[in-house]
């Protein structure tokens, strides 16, 4: 989100990460390590700013996620007491700081879980503290090969005319992401390789739809997850003459819109966890350029509407109005 906002004139003037990894990484790139744990941050220690970011956790919302949790009988959603109620930590900024606008990003599951009543209570949230809000689930393959649905909460301070950007398909392609040379380590071994495909095999004949999935190299691939780095099943490289082959983190870059120049100061295993973690960067830049639109646009008004207030005022008053 900072890259995207960015790259539209933005400026980031406060972030916040618990996780120490990641924390490098972001520090590597934009030069300032993040603050920690938000929920042990006071709300007058965080800048005023016009513009909130956040991707609250979506594992207690993920398909994959409650389904775990459901199996090992353990709370999912608001229920999670240890990712399920970030949410709130950003309501109580927004409740403080009161930005201009916000956005917001989470698993296209977030609207569906428990029956639409998770996402009410957002929606309410968000409504109580005045807000306009638009949501919208976008696909990340018209921007990049990759299958990816995720909601995008877009909230607004003033009533504003806005709307999410007409999506066109670029017809990207997963080899269009590939590295030429791949070093051996990132090829399946025999034995991880024949574990996945008798595990598709179980799992087809019992007929649920759990397996690895091989690329097509002329279309997209399948979401990465932050569990990629376990064994890379749900993006698999064909390989000729080979087993297939993971995508190197470098690739995983790529596939999430990250820029050539972003640095990658960490283990592969960290690596795959943060991407599959990320947005994709050209989906939040084009809703940022149009929150941006929208927010330049009320701002015109104001300025609009003080002017007239100015060219009735008396000649003496004019400078102090202004």
């Amino acid at each position: 989100m900072h890259l995207a906002f960015e790259a539209v004139g933005g400026e980031c003037v406060f972030s916040s990460e618990w996780d120490k990894f990641a924390q490098d990484t972001y520090e590597a790139n934009f030069g300032e390590r993040p603050a920690g744990d938000i929920n042990l941050i006071p709300s007058r220690d965080i800048p005023d700013h016009d513009i909130l970011l956040a991707g609250f956790p979506c594992q207690p919302f993920s398909i994959a996620g409650v389904s775990k949790k459901k199996s090992l009988k353990m709370p999912h959603g608001f229920k999670d007491k240890k990712q399920g109620n970030l949410f709130f930590e950003v309501a109580r900024i927004i409740k403080e700081k009161s930005p201009r606008a916000f956005l917001l990003e989470n698993v296209k599951n977030l609207k569906s879980h428990d029956q639409g009543k998770t996402y009410k209570v957002i929606k309410s949230t968000l409504d109580d503290l005045g807000y306009y809000v638009f949501d919208n689930i976008i696909d990340a393959k018209c921007f990049v090969p990759q299958h990816r649905e995720r909601i995008f909460i877009v909230g607004f301070k003033t009533p504003v005319n806005f709307e999410f950007p007409a999506i066109f398909d670029n017809k990207t392609r997963i080899k269009d992401i590939l590295d030429k040379k791949v070093p051996d380590k990132y090829t399946l071994t025999n034995h991880l390789w024949r574990y996945l495909k008798n595990y598709a095999a179980k799992h087809k004949a019992a007929g649920n739809g759990f397996g690895y999935g091989l690329a097509d190299l002329n279309g997209v691939s399948r979401t990465l997850s932050a569990r990629y780095y376990k064994d890379g099943s749900e993006i698999l490289i064909p390989q000729k003459n080979k087993n297939p082959r993971r995508l190197t983190p470098r690739e995983c870059a790529r596939l999430m819109g990250f820029p050539e120049k972003f640095k990658i100061v960490v283990s592969d295993t960290r690596a795959y966890k943060q991407f599959g973690n990320a947005v994709v960067v050209p989906v939040v830049k084009t809703i940022a350029a149009e929150m941006i639109k929208c927010l330049s646009r009320e701002k015109a008004k104001s300025e609009d509407a003080v002017c007239t207030r100015v060219r009735i005022s008396r000649p003496s008053d004019l400078y102090a109005t202004v």
